[in-house]
């Protein structure tokens, strides 16, 4: 998949290793972005079954992505009974002119190491102690994004760059100020400080079913569609 390694670089497990066609993941309990194995082509029915095998095991989930044109890959696990999660879309856009509109005075700030008032935003959104681990794990330039509406702490963000491309994730506004254009201001933030990292493109993935944040960041000129979707084994 084009998007593996700026995924890899802007939220990273805690380790990968090879088997066969296989690449297998370690999380840390970060979620399925970090967890979840993948494959290169199409496995034989053998190589499949070994990576079930070194997968499973107390507290683990054997969990595949199947990135977008995987079509042999996911009927191979559709035949085991494997359940569909989360189709997410990659979308993408031009730093600049995101980064070129004024946004208020004093409405976002970049911030690193993020503030104890952020780890309680995420924290509301159920984003905890294993997901702020794979902001830490991050290599490259990385930075949070404080957002502030009516001089409060209202949302939060992390955004890191890999090669040109700076991926935004774990966007979470608290409920009372949502759907009030504190979003688009802290995305407008982010490009700024992509663009003086020399990034060229902004990017962040987001699943099918949160029509609203596919909304807004179609409105702010980002395009693409499905990247990929898991299969969890029941």
């Amino acid at each position: 998949m084009i998007w593996d390694g700026v995924i890899a670089g802007t939220w990273p497990p805690v380790s990968t290793r090879r088997l066969g066609p296989f690449t297998l993941r370690e999380g840390g309990g970060g979620g399925k972005r970090v967890e979840a194995a993948s494959c290169e082509g199409t496995p034989s029915d053998e190589e499949l079954s070994a990576a079930e095998r070194a997968i499973d095991g107390p507290g683990r989930r054997t969990l595949f992505r199947v990135d977008e044109g995987q079509v042999a890959f996911d009927r191979m696990l559709s035949a085991r009974g494997y359940l569909v999660l989360d189709p997410t879309l990659v979308l993408s856009g031009p730093v600049a002119p995101l980064a070129g509109v004024e946004t208020p005075p004093v409405s976002a700030f970049t911030v690193w190491p993020a503030l104890q008032l952020q780890r309680e935003i995420w924290s509301e959104g159920g984003i905890g102690p294993a997901r702020l681990a794979v902001m830490e794990r991050v290599s490259g330039p990385r930075t949070s994004i404080l957002g502030r509406m009516s001089d409060q702490p209202a949302g939060t963000a992390f955004v890191a760059l890999s090669g040109d491309t700076a991926m935004i994730h774990a966007v979470e506004i608290r409920r009372a100020y949502r759907r009030q254009g504190l979003a688009t201001v802290m995305m407008r933030h982010a490009a700024r400080w992509a663009a003086g990292q020399g990034a060229d493109t902004l990017s962040v993935l987001v699943t099918e079913a949160n029509d609203a944040a596919i909304a807004l960041y179609r409105g702010l000129g980002l395009e693409g569609g499905r990247c990929y979707h898991y299969r969890l084994r029941p």
